[in-house]
Parts: C-alpha cells; sequence; structure tokens
C-alpha cells in the first residue's frame, strides 16, 4: 500500500511539478549556480525519514544539481562533514549557533575551489549582540545566527562576492523582523566594493514583514538585493511552497527558502527544485537554485 501510496503521489508531482527554468541560456562557463537547503537537522526523530535513511539521497540531490555555491541550514557538525566528504571539491565555513564553535546546528558554506578563493569570513548572530556568540534577541526561541564569506571568482575578472547564508527563528515574528532588518544594514557593511548573494531559510513567505523588510523601499532607499525567482519570473506562481512533509507533493505553503542577490547579477535560471524518490524526499524543505552571471 505505501508502494503504490509514492508511485501515485510521484504521478501527482509530475503534473504538479512547479521547477521554474528561464529561457536564457545557462551553460556559460562564467555561470554560477547558487543552492540553498534546508537539510533538516540529523538528530530529528524522523522515523523512515531519519538522516541515515536518507543522507545519500541528499548528497545525491547535492551533486545532480552541481552548485557552485552551497548554502546549508539546520547543519549539524556530523552532517556538515559528511556533505564536506561528499563533496571534496568544496571548502566549507561552519559554527555552532549555541557557542560559534561545534555546539548546535549551523548555517554551513561551501564552494568549489576550483572556482573561488576566499578572501575573509565570518558570522554573526541575529541578536541586540551580534558579536556575541550564541546570544539570543527579541522574541527568538533559539539562537540564530549567519555565516559569511568574501570570495575572488577565479574565472571572472571584476568584484569579490559577499555571501551570507542564515537561518531565521520559526516561532518569533519580532525575531524574524529584526533579523531580515539586521542582515540588509550588514550587506554594505561587509559587502563594500562587492556583488552580492543572501541566501537561507528565512521562516517568512512573500509579502511578509521580514520579505518587505529584506527587498522594499526604505524611504526612498532600495534593498541592496532583489528576489532572484522573482527576477526570472516576476508573476508569482501557485506551488511555490518550499516545505514539505517528506512527500512528493505540490508545494502549496510559504515559499520561506529565498536567494536574494545585488542588482549587479543577471538571473540566467530561478528553481525551486523537486528531487523525489518513489515519492519521497530528501528533506522536509524543498532545495532552492538560481543561476547567475555578471
Amino acid at each position: 500500500m505505501t508502494l503504490f501510496r509514492n508511485l501515485l503521489l510521484a504521478a501527482v508531482w509530475a503534473v504538479f511539478d512547479t521547477s521554474f527554468l528561464s529561457a536564457a541560456d545557462p551553460d556559460s562557463a562564467s555561470d554560477i549556480k547558487v543552492m540553498s537547503y534546508n537539510i533538516r537537522y540529523g538528530t530529528a526523530k524522523d522515523g523512515e525519514n531519519h538522516w541515515d535513511k536518507r543522507k545519500d539521497f541528499l548528497a545525491e540531490t547535492i551533486k545532480a544539481a552541481n552548485p557552485d555555491l552551497l548554502g546549508t541550514q539546520e547543519t549539524l557538525g556530523f552532517q556538515r562533514d559528511f556533505l564536506a566528504e561528499t563533496l571534496p571539491t568544496h571548502e566549507v565555513l561552519a559554527a555552532g549557533r549555541e557557542d560559534g564553535k561545534e555546539k548546535g546546528e549551523t548555517t554551513a558554506v561551501y564552494w568549489r575551489k576550483d572556482r573561488f578563493e576566499k578572501l575573509d569570513g565570518g558570522h554573526f548572530w541575529l541578536s541586540e549582540t551580534p558579536a556575541e556568540a550564541g546570544s539570543m534577541g527579541w522574541d527568538t526561541s533559539l539562537p540564530r545566527m549567519a555565516t559569511w564569506v568574501r570570495l575572488k571568482d577565479k574565472a571572472k575578472e571584476g568584484k569579490p562576492v559577499l555571501w551570507i547564508n542564515t537561518h531565521f527563528d520559526h516561532k518569533g515574528p519580532v525575531a524574524r523582523l529584526e533579523s531580515a532588518k539586521l542582515i540588509r544594514n550588514r550587506l554594505p557593511e561587509l559587502g563594500k566594493d562587492c556583488s552580492l548573494i543572501v541566501t537561507g531559510d528565512f521562516n517568512a513567505g512573500e509579502g511578509s514583514e521580514p520579505y518587505k523588510a529584506m527587498f522594499g523601499l526604505r524611504g526612498n532607499e532600495e534593498s541592496p538585493v532583489v528576489d532572484s525567482l522573482r527576477v526570472a519570473h516576476p508573476t508569482r506562481g501557485v506551488n511555490e511552497g518550499t516545505t514539505t512533509p517528506f512527500l512528493a507533493v505540490p508545494g502549496n505553503g510559504a515559499r520561506i527558502d529565498w536567494i536574494a542577490l545585488s542588482r549587479d547579477w543577471k538571473v540566467s535560471a530561478a528553481t525551486i527544485e523537486h528531487p523525489n524518490r518513489e515519492g519521497r524526499t530528501a528533506s522536509d524543505h524543498f532545495p532552492v537554485t538560481a543561476t547567475l552571471r555578471r
């Protein structure tokens, strides 16, 4: 019965699949493929969807997407290390959100070593004291953080890339709003004279207050970043939700996973990926990708 259900779901998904692809050529040698993926923390009591039963599928999903830049969320230390072993072509930067070292989930970033050279990197916490490891701010339920890296693109002359990867709180509406403001304020500081990329699980949908704080006008001042999916696909579509109960069913919830970028990027493609195996997914989030060029 379970097999029949999964096959039926896969068939339904073939009809409702909303992987978005632009008409532009995505094969330029200078393109950068960005992927953001909440991989679901590996100690969760998920039964048949436990990390040990899905980690190989998740690794295959990432390798099939072949990202130059991969930002993950809910990534515990052993998951970070598993992906680092799976992706020997990539370098990784991550710190535990509870102590800035190994304790707690990370917002790990992985970049292709033959394409990028790390110039600088670090972490800050989504709180009133962002330099304090493990700090909690506003009405957050847990410590939340962002990891950033400044990269030199070896394949193309031009500005460095400032990339921030983050995960907003799932309970605190004030914390989500203030976190969006904090990251927006940090972009000119950390990303001076850089092209900008922000990836993450923002636990807030399109049109929410955090979304407006990230992308909307502030007085007459434009945001330094735009929503990559909306650049590629200006009209909001159906089934754009990015969470799932580990099932390949239409994403009819909110699109809470975003890839933001500065206006000097051209978006060759923007996608909500829907990989599945017999109707099941490798995480409780769908990965999102964007293919960029300058």
